[in-house]
Parts: C-alpha cells; sequence; structure tokens
C-alpha cells in the first residue's frame, strides 16, 4: 500500500507530506483547491506522462516521492534488476525545467519507462474519464480479457495468426501483372549480368590499390632500391660497405688472438659484415621481383574504374556487391518460378488460415467462459450498487482475423425492466456509466496484486440513494485494498476511514496548498460544507454527525 506521498514544487503546492493508512481514504476540497494536483503529483512518481508546466512557477524543477509497504516480489522489478527491503519499496522522480527527468526506485537510477511499469504494478488511478472509455467498443474486449487471464491461449493464436501473415505477405509480394514482371526481369538480368561479367572477388580491391600505389611510383622505388645496392655492393671498382666491412674483418683478423679487445671488436665486426650481407641479398631479391610496365598499371587503373562505377550503383564494397548480386539472383529465381512458388504458398495459406482459425475457436470458446463469469460478477456488483433492474450482458460476433483473434466483443445493457439489451454507449447515462465502471474496475481488481486503488471522482453523475451504494461498495473494497477517493460526494467522504481535506490559501503573495487529516469535528464541518456549501448551520453538523456515525455503524457490520 502507499505509506507516504512527499511533494514539492508541483502546481501551487509548494511543499506537502502526506501519510496514508490502510482502509478508505477520501480527499475533499473547494474546487479548484488543488485536489487533482495531488493525483497528478502520484500520477508523475508512477511514471505517467507528464509537463513541465506542472512545475511550481518560479521553481527549478518538481520533486515527488512515493513510499509503499508490503510489496511483493513483482515482475517489473525483478525486470530492472530491483528487490524490495523488507517489502518497502521508495519511488522518486524530479522533473526540471528543461524537460528532462531522473527518476530513481529503491535508490536506483531507471528509466521513466521502467518507473511506469513499476508503479503500473503497485498502484492504480481510476479517473472521472474513465467510464467514457465504457463507449468505446474496442475497448471491451480489452476488459474481457483482463479478467479472463486469457494471455496464454492469446499468445498461442497470435503465433499462428503471425505465421500467417509472414505467409500473405510472401504471397502478395509474388502477385504483379505480365507487364511489370517482364520489367523486373529484364532489370534483375541487367544487374546480375553486369556484375558477373565484373568477375568480383572478395579482398580484390585493397590488393588493387596495394598494387596500383606501388606501379605509380615504381620510379621512386627502383631509384631506392639501386641506390642501396650501389651503397652496399659499390660500383665494378669496389668502394660498397660490405666490401669495406671484408677488409676491416680481415684487418683485425690477424690480431684477434693476440688481445681479447681485438677478439671482441673482430666478433662484432664479423656479426655486422653478415646482418649486412643478408641486407644486401633482400634488396636484391626485391630488385628482381619488381616488374613493372605501363600497360599493367593502364589495367589497374581501369579495373579501379570499374570498381568505382560499379560501387556507385550496387554497394560501397566488392563484398556489399556480391551480396547484391545473390540478392538478385535469389529475387529471379523467385519470379521465375512465381507461379509455383505461388501455387505452393496458397496451399500453405490455406493450413495457416484453418490453424488460426482453430486457435481463435479456442480463445473465443476461453473468452465465452470468462464473459459468462464476468457478467454475473457485474450484475452483482450492480445490485449491492443501486441499480437491481439493470441487466448487462457480453455480447460476441464474428469479424477477419487479426492480431486479437475473430471476435467482436460489446457489452450491452438495458436499464429499465422490458427493455432490449442495446449497446452501452447509447442507454446508459452519465452516473450509471460511472457505476458500471466502478463495477468493472472492482472486479478487474481482484485479479490483480494491485495493492491500491486511486478514485479521482468516479462519483461524477451520482447522488443520493446511489450515491450511498457506492459509499458503501468502495468500503466493501477497502477491506482488502487500500482505497483512496477523491470525492464532492458527503455520503463518500462519511464512509471514509480517514479525511483529508484539500485547502488553498495565501502567503507571501503568493497561492498555495496544503493537505490537513481531519478530526471528527473538522469532518462534520466538511461534510456539511459538501451539504450546504458556506453557510453551516446547526442542522447541517447534525446531519453531518448523524452521516458519519451511520457510516462507522455499515463499516462495523462488513
Amino acid at each position: 500500500m502507499l505509506q507516504l506521498l512527499h511533494i514539492e514544487n508541483i502546481a501551487v503546492i509548494d511543499e506537502a507530506d502526506i501519510t496514508f493508512e490502510p482502509g478508505f481514504i477520501a480527499l475533499t476540497g473547494e474546487t479548484g483547491a488543488g485536489k487533482s494536483i495531488v493525483i497528478d503529483a502520484m500520477g508523475a512518481v508512477l511514471g505517467q506522462r507528464t509537463s513541465r508546466d506542472l512545475i511550481r512557477t518560479g521553481a527549478p524543477k518538481s520533486f515527488v516521492s512515493a513510499l509503499f509497504t508490503g510489496v511483493p516480489a513483482l515482475p517489473a522489478l525483478a525486470e530492472c534488476g530491483l528487490t524490495t527491503d523488507e517489502g518497502e519499496l521508495l519511488l522518486q522522480r524530479e522533473i526540471f525545467a528543461d524537460g528532462k527527468n531522473a527518476c530513481r526506485v529503491g535508490g536506483r537510477p531507471v528509466t521513466v519507462a521502467q518507473l511506469r511499469r513499476i508503479g503500473n504494478a503497485l498502484l492504480n488511478i481510476h479517473g472521472q474519464h474513465d467510464g467514457q472509455q465504457l463507449l468505446d467498443e474496442d475497448q471491451h474486449g480489452a476488459y474481457l480479457d483482463s479478467f479472463g487471464r486469457v494471455d496464454g491461449t492469446l499468445t498461442a493464436y497470435r503465433e499462428r495468426y503471425d505465421a500467417m501473415e509472414a505467409m500473405r505477405k510472401k504471397y502478395k509480394a509474388l502477385q504483379m501483372d505480365e507487364a511489370e514482371k517482364e520489367r523486373r526481369v529484364d532489370s534483375l538480368n541487367f544487374q546480375i549480368n553486369e556484375l558477373e561479367r565484373a568477375r568480383l572477388k572478395a579482398g580484390e580491391e585493397e590488393e588493387l590499390l596495394q598494387r596500383r600505389n606501388l606501379l605509380r611510383n615504381s620510379e621512386k622505388f627502383m631509384s631506392a632500391i639501386q641506390g642501396a645496392l650501389w651503397s652496399l655492393n659499390g660500383g665494378d671498382e669496389g668502394g660498397g660497405a660490405l666490401a669495406l666491412l671484408s677488409e676491416a674483418v680481415s684487418a683485425l683478423g690477424g690480431a684477434r688472438n693476440l688481445d681479447s679487445q681485438f677478439g671482441q671488436l673482430y666478433d662484432r665486426l664479423d656479426g655486422l659484415y653478415s646482418e649486412v650481407y643478408d641486407v644486401a641479398e633482400t634488396v636484391r631479391d626485391l630488385e628482381s621481383t619488381f616488374d613493372f610496365s605501363p600497360q599493367e598499371l593502364d589495367e589497374l587503373e581501369g579495373r579501379a574504374d570499374l570498381l568505382y562505377r560499379l560501387k556507385k550503383k550496387y554497394g560501397s564494397s566488392v563484398e556489399e556487391m556480391l551480396e547484391y548480386l545473390e540478392q538478385r539472383k535469389e529475387e529471379l529465381d523467385q519470379i521465375t518460378f512465381a507461379a509455383d512458388t505461388a501455387a505452393r504458398l496458397e496451399k500453405d495459406l490455406k493450413k495457416a488460415r484453418g490453424l488460426v482459425e482453430k486457435a481463435a475457436k479456442k480463445l473465443s470458446e476461453v473468452r465465452k467462459e470468462a464473459a459468462a463469469e464476468l457478467e454475473a460478477r457485474i450484475q452483482d456488483e450492480l445490485r449491492q450498487l443501486d441499480m437491481p433492474k439493470v441487466r448487462f450482458a457480453i455480447c460476441f460476433s464474428e469479424k477477419e482475423p487479426d492480431a486479437t483473434g475473430m471476435d467482436v466483443v460489446r457489452f450491452l445493457m438495458a436499464a429499465n425492466v422490458g427493455e432490449e439489451l442495446r449497446p452501452i454507449q447509447k442507454v446508459a447515462s452519465g452516473g450509471e456509466l460511472a457505476r458500471i465502471m466502478l463495477a468493472l474496475k472492482n472486479v478487474l481488481a481482484e485479479n490483480e496484486t494491485i495493492g491500491t486503488l486511486v478514485f479521482d471522482e468516479v462519483d461524477t453523475g451520482v447522488s443520493g440513494r446511489a450515491a450511498q451504494k457506492v459509499a458503501e461498495k468502495l468500503a466493501q473494497v477497502s477491506r482488502c485494498k487500500q482505497v483512496l477517493c477523491v470525492t464532492h460526494l458527503p455520503q463518500l467522504a462519511a464512509m471514509a476511514d480517514i479525511h483529508f481535506s484539500v485547502e488553498k490559501g495565501e502567503r507571501d503573495g503568493r497561492t498555495y496548498t496544503r493537505v490537513v487529516k481531519l478530526d471528527r469535528e473538522r469532518r462534520k464541518q466538511e461534510l456539511a460544507r459538501l451539504t450546504g456549501g458556506t453557510k453551516i448551520t446547526s442542522a447541517m453538523l447534525e446531519g453531518a454527525d448523524e452521516l458519519i456515525s451511520a457510516a462507522d455503524e455499515y463499516k462495523g457490520s462488513l
């Protein structure tokens, strides 16, 4: 459950700490006092989309943190490599004026998306516009799937559907008119012939460039080699380094045994002579391998120019061009044998369609079983919400297979006895939509591990006896989950175990909002205000006291 909410610089809230407890919590206040801002702050720390406009005027950033207790091992936490500290988990989010965010869970940085996945597993916020989702029939199937937990069956269906769609795309790719086919075949043949005539070889470009560079600088290379050979070997009359070193070795040879110093010098000179001799032989061998000709250079220049022109059309390297060649050959084969391939794919598509329909039928059976249970559960909830005459039903019709299956799911209702079941958006009033949505949310919440439910003015369009039934329903739900309700109805506020008032004032020329926990006397004042406005009479206070007492009596009976 949510234990502590800390808010800094969110709209008109300068700073606020709200400590929550288990049970049913009501949040009331004048219109514009900032009740929705508290809900916006909750949404922000849960990773919901927010705006920099939420930052209090003049502040560089806003900050929200939420401490949850009794948190189980959640898959969303495991995905981020996080654990709880003895069931406690701290969520934090900073929103900066430049639009950047800094999010943390348990003190560790996370992305907004990760914060959202974790937040969605901890707390659900149901806004006053959620009832409008019931008007969107596309949402009805999603509600049913959520209740029926059809994930496994739906996944099995989607695997077969995706396989069929992949075949369908291949089949469509083969469908082209004859004129288009001939144009494409001509184009492919031209490209393939041009690349095959080039006789491309992987790695040839690097070798070609190295050889061309050598040929372009042949005169410099030969001059260098010949100069080195002359210096090492000398001319016809000698004078090279090798001859001089040989003379030096001979000069020291006669004295090498007479003194150790001469012996060491002799050995060094002899080794040096051998090394220089090897160098001279290497240079001579290099000279013999250099076979330069203008014709070879012309051929290399022509080859380099061909590769350059081909690369402009078929790829940035020889390897890419070879890959492109194989792809065009495959495409040509596909077109050439398109009729055979299409016939085979057509048979495969029929088989795949049969598998999809079989999986869709299984999915539909699971959904219809869940629908029967959901109908009964919603009907029971509606009776408890003072709608005993309303009939609720879930209707199925068939559609072409798509990613969700072959079922069109619609919620139907009859508001009065003797009326036909009709689409819910055509017959439900605002108050009825609010109560049906509340019933649906309550049923769905039973299948979820979420510990906290927040209802933001979901009582819109509800009053009198219906409001009392909604209050009783929320009290029932709060026995197993923490429930926080933003409301304008005295019946709901009276039923709360904890009652907060959101109050707006001025200080130092600035508007600020504070959240105050009310005792019984302050609750009576607030309930009287909700009932009669600003002019509070003793009769109103007595009525408020009776409301609280009646609510306490009802909660004691649960």
